[in-house]
């Protein structure tokens, strides 16, 4: 049998190969081209679908601002006019039944103090009015609100001890049910505790109080 030459032989072997080559590079720049194409078409579409930020703001206060007289306390050695802020969000998460809203002061001795908090805001309502909770708006809502860390039911200003201002974190949050199961009067560390156990979301401003 006659045999080719090892030449040959050896060429014959590699000449298959290189239209398999040309084949898959013609493959890979196919591929890239359509990686940027589709690119392209994602971030000219995403914007349109893109949901804003939950957020809170309001009339009165301004995020990192100082809390101003008219909504401190009004008893004790606290002078203030304790009238609950105006309030506002908006872009709560998708799914959202229901707001809650609380008023916290992490500064305070031991566990922080409680100065108010509200569960059952229809999903309807995105803002209330300056001292929503001592005209009855609140209530007008059908919402309910926790006895404060005063032991007064509903909000409660600032009141801290003389010295180096408080922090005041006050959070809305979107819950995933029409009706948290609390009741008017009940303590606000159980508000708090049910509130996040349906939280979807929340937003929050941080202010400072002090006397």
């Amino acid at each position: 049998m006659h045999r080719l030459p090892a030449a040959s032989s050896s060429l014959l072997r590699h000449r298959p190969l290189r239209p398999s080559l040309r084949a898959s590079r013609r493959v890979r720049t196919m591929a890239v081209e359509l990686a940027v194409m589709f690119g392209i078409v994602c971030a000219s579409v995403a914007p349109v679908h893109a949901a804003g930020k939950f957020s809170l703001a309001s009339a009165d206060l301004k995020d990192g601002g100082v809390i101003d007289a008219k909504h401190a306390f009004d008893r004790g050695s606290c002078h203030g006019g304790n009238r609950s802020p105006q309030l506002s969000w908006s872009d709560p998460p998708e799914g959202t039944r229901s707001f809650a809203v609380t008023m916290f002061d992490p500064d305070a001795p031991g566990r922080g103090w409680w100065h108010w908090a509200v569960a059952g805001l229809p999903a309807s309502v995105h803002a209330l009015p300056e001292n929503a909770s001592a005209s009855g708006e609140i209530a007008k809502l059908g919402a309910v609100e926790a006895r404060n860390d005063f032991d007064v039911d509903g909000y409660g200003g600032p009141c801290p001890p003389p010295g180096k201002p408080h922090r005041y974190v006050i959070t809305v949050y979107a819950l995933s049910v029409a009706d948290p199961g609390l009741a008017q009067g009940r303590p606000a560390a159980l508000f708090d505790r049910e509130i996040h156990a349906s939280m979807l979301g929340s937003a929050t401003l941080t202010l400072t109080y002090g006397r």
